[in-house]
């Protein structure tokens, strides 16, 4: 580092009233240092999961089953509100939706009567299938975690670079 002198002349009053009597120079050499060079380091390391690939389709499975079975649970969900509500069964889109969870509820139906209020059917056999379907995919889930998704970890570096930069 290069050490520089600085010299400071300023004009000291004895007396706060200026006037030329009283009145001197001073001369102040103070040592003045460049600012400090900082050093900035950036490092970047490249690196690879050589399990990561399997985590990553176990998680698409585990997505996939999920959304499938959210899917068919959302559908049963809407049959219900109809049917309680008394929606006509001949309406389009009631008749929709009665004909594509008619396959998911038949596992159900039967279990518990169907108690009727003034067109208004409560289909408690459509909760039980909500429930049911739920557990059925948390379990396929943990399944597909256990068979197919590997904990370990393992992390290769593949290449490093280090910047160094002085401010």
């Amino acid at each position: 580092m290069l050490d520089r002198e600085e010299v400071v002349t300023r004009r000291v009053e004895t007396d706060p009233v200026p006037r030329s009597v009283g009145s001197h120079d001073e001369v102040v050499t103070r040592r003045v240092e460049p600012p400090a060079q900082v050093a900035s380091e950036r490092v970047e390391a490249i690196s690879t999961d050589p399990y990561d690939r399997g985590r990553n389709t176990a998680f698409r499975i585990q997505q996939g089953i999920y959304l499938i079975f959210g899917i068919i649970e959302g559908l049963i969900a809407i049959r219900f509100v109809l049917r309680l509500l008394g929606a006509n069964p001949a309406a389009g889109f009631a008749s929709f939706i009665y004909g594509i969870t008619a396959p998911f509820l038949a596992p159900f139906v039967g279990m518990f009567g169907t108690p009727n209020f003034d067109g208004a059917v409560v289909e408690l056999h459509s909760i039980v299938a909500i429930v049911v379907y739920a557990l059925l995919a948390w379990v396929l889930v943990k399944i597909v975690k256990v068979t197919m998704g590997d904990s370990r970890r393992g992390i290769h570096t593949q290449a490093s670079r280090v910047d160094t930069e002085l401010r």
